[in-house]
């Protein structure tokens, strides 16, 4: 929802509103290798099953950043609604944060449901918190994201 020229307010009736992700995210040995090339972080435990195997993990293990790759799938949706009123063009990330039940691993099957917790206002920019449960196909909880986006606002 826009409101006057120059005042941004995002859909404040979107806040609780949760999404389930429409398929499961299964996690790979070449996945979890590609992301950890890719944020630089060279320890053997994400490529190498042994390795992994030697430090106690039943197999590869992915990074702690890695549910990034999925978290966001259910609230895709909510977050495209025009309805919500969220503008891309201003949008920047702001934060994110994981909060563990247990690490992922290579094999996994996972599914994340992601719930619009928070939007609020700071100055002229809109905050908006997803919070997603991250579990296997069986429902074992595996982790919680929150990531915060900003709507920049415009001059005033």
């Amino acid at each position: 929802m826009r409101k006057g020229i120059g005042t941004m307010a995002l859909n404040r009736d979107f806040v609780g509103r949760t999404y389930p992700a429409s398929t499961s995210y299964e996690v790979c040995r070449v996945k979890i290798k590609e992301f950890a090339a890719a944020i630089g972080d060279h320890n053997p435990i994400y490529r190498d099953p042994e390795a992994a195997r030697a430090a106690g993990h039943p197999d590869v293990v992915a990074p702690p950043t890695f549910p990034i790759v999925f978290s966001l799938s259910g609230a895709g949706e909510a977050l495209a609604d025009p309805d919500l009123g969220l503008n891309f063009a201003m949008v920047v990330h702001g934060e994110q944060r994981f909060e563990f039940a247990r690490p992922i691993y290579a094999g996994d099957e996972l599914v994340c449901s992601s719930t619009i917790s928070e939007i609020r206002s700071v100055g002229r920019n809109e905050l908006l918190t997803v919070t997603s449960e991250v579990t296997t196909v069986q429902g074992e909880p595996v982790c919680t994201t929150y990531n915060t986006i900003i709507e920049r606002g415009g001059a005033a």
